[in-house]
């Protein structure tokens, strides 16, 4: 398989995307080949510092770089030279079987939207957030902030294609999926939870278990909780601060060190017709390292075939 990586997106690139990638080829990885995509010349200098096997990768020159605050749109059209320009470019074009970036967000977006484009008969496609479970496992949270005001029908759609990477790429079967709502019986809840709730309940796609309460995300009852992204990015944000606010306080405990989203890398962009994985900009090695893996079991179980399945198949 083929994954392009962005080496030049994120704070600190491209320095530790090239200690990702050989932290990652440092383990087996037969059938991984990486194209990095970036400024030849520094990417040259740096691979004679960290090494790696040249056999595993090939470097694609994009000499541009698409800065965190510009504009997505704008900076996509103008700069069709940049690294994250000419990522959405090698996989629409069938050259890369997935791209990952910890570049500009926005852009990453728009790219994945209008370059690859939604799944059929998928309206939104959604990112999601991890969720640190207290018994040591995760838990997927989505829309995580992409869709701030949604449709019944859209937290449906975010619903199965949640259980479907956490099925697949966690290997969890029949995964558990809830409503995220302010009380835990039917009925509870704004116009948009009273009205998605018979949704997810007559879905024979999913295994619906009934709402969860804002207490229960970090607990092990639900392998998929659904929200709109408004709730999502709130949540997202708090997530967050725990790990800022213990390491600022020093405390050292295993579960909130959990917290450091370095240790899951980043999320993929689920319901369009190719792997696309978005990393914090704050990224470091093993979070570079970690994006690969998730590509490569997105590939590796073929999710987007099954993705494209479930939404053409009758329920």
């Amino acid at each position: 398989m083929k994954i392009g990586l962005d080496m030049m997106g994120g704070d600190y690139a491209p320095l530790e995307a090239v200690k990702g990638v050989q932290d990652f080829l440092s383990d087996k990885s037969d059938n991984v080949d990486l194209f990095l995509i970036g400024d030849e010349a520094q990417l040259k200098d740096l691979l004679i510092k960290y090494p790696v096997d040249p056999s595993k990768y090939t470097i694609i020159d994009a000499p541009e770089v698409i800065g965190m605050h510009e504009h997505p749109t704008k900076a996509l059209k103008e700069k069709q030279r940049s690294s994250i320009a000419v990522g959405f470019y090698l996989l629409a074009k069938g050259q890369i079987d997935a791209f990952i970036s910890a570049g500009n967000t926005g852009a990453m977006l728009v790219g994945a939207l209008y370059s690859i484009k939604a799944i059929g008969g998928i309206s939104r496609p959604t990112i999601g957030t991890y969720l640190p479970r207290e018994n040591g496992t995760l838990g997927l949270l989505l829309d995580a902030g992409i869709n701030a005001d949604c449709k019944p029908e859209n937290l449906e759609q975010f619903a199965m294609l949640g259980s479907l990477f956490v099925q697949h790429v966690w290997n969890r079967p029949s995964p558990r999926v809830a409503l995220l709502n302010i009380g835990e019986e039917e009925g509870k809840g704004n116009m948009l939870a009273q009205a998605t709730f018979p949704l997810l309940k007559e879905n024979k796609q999913i295994n619906f278990i009934g709402n969860v309460e804002g207490r229960d995300l970090f607990l092990d009852k639900a392998d998929v909780v659904v929200c709109e992204g408004f709730t999502g990015n709130v949540i997202l944000k708090m997530a967050e601060s725990i790990h800022d606010i213990t390491a600022r306080r020093n405390i050292h405990d295993e579960y909130f060190d959990r917290f450091d989203f370095e240790q899951y890398g980043g999320v993929p962009v689920l319901g369009v017709a190719k792997p696309v994985i978005i990393g914090h900009g704050i990224s470091h090695g093993p979070s570079f390292k970690n994006m690969i893996k998730i590509a490569q079991r997105m590939i590796d179980s073929d999710l987007l075939g099954k993705i494209k399945e479930s939404f053409t198949s009758p329920d």
